[in-house]
């Protein structure tokens, strides 16, 4: 089930955008501002962000572009008609597609899966991550790198995979602290870099090198 963060002041719409996204197969995650929404998509790093415009703390534009500056996330604005500068800002600023309110919540989940789909975010568990010589298999649970498979433990997959699955962003330690451990236990940040260091050490061992080490951030996939 993939993840969508659904940002909006608006408790109301919310609750209607999130039983239509759950119905449709999704696993909805809310937000009821902008902080929260960027802190949200921090924690969950949902495939999708449907994003309000006209919202407290943060408003959708500048929750936008700090998403853009950090990942390629795919993004939905919820707009009112009389919102056009807004929207063209917003799409100027790396918005995959809006929905205009008031809005039909079949419509809008029809907008989330195209959008997935030409982003390849909608991807099933039976297709590949390929990211030039790195290729992960999400059936089968295994990475290559220029054909030759690398064993990788289940929490080294995890890892590599949520840092091979969002190529332009830059990951903080408690981002993959959230990617790696399912139950949300505490583990320090030797420990991301201790397994960091390992998938490293062992794509190194064949001539690659998936993972960059972002000085004061934490890590991204390779260029």
């Amino acid at each position: 089930m993939r993840k969508v963060l659904v940002v909006d002041d608006d408790a109301h719409i919310r609750d209607v955008v999130c039983f239509a996204l759950r119905r449709a197969g999704f696993q909805p995650r809310a937000a009821g501002d902008g902080k929260a929404g960027l802190e949200t998509a921090a924690r969950e790093l949902p495939a999708l962000v449907i994003l309000d415009i006209l919202m407290p703390e943060l408003d959708g534009t500048e929750v936008c572009r700090r998403l853009r500056s950090q990942s390629d996330v795919p993004i939905i604005f919820l707009t009112s008609k009389d919102e056009e500068m807004d929207r063209i800002l917003g799409l100027e600023l790396g918005a995959d597609d809006y929905v205009v309110k008031p809005f039909s919540p079949g419509e809008l989940v029809a907008r989330v899966k195209a959008v997935l789909r030409r982003k390849g975010g909608a991807a099933p568990e039976t297709e590949r991550l390929v990211r030039g010589a790195l290729v992960i298999d999400l059936e089968a649970h295994t990475a290559s790198w220029a054909g030759t498979e690398v064993p990788l433990t289940a929490t080294e997959f995890s890892l590599l995979k949520a840092i091979a699955a969002q190529p332009r962003r830059a990951f903080t330690r408690d981002n993959l602290m959230t990617a790696a451990y399912a139950n949300a236990r505490f583990v320090s940040d030797r420990t991301i870099d201790s397994h960091v260091r390992h998938i490293r050490a062992k794509f190194q061992a064949l001539g690659g090198d998936p993972i960059e080490t972002v000085h004061g951030v934490g890590y991204k996939l390779a260029s």
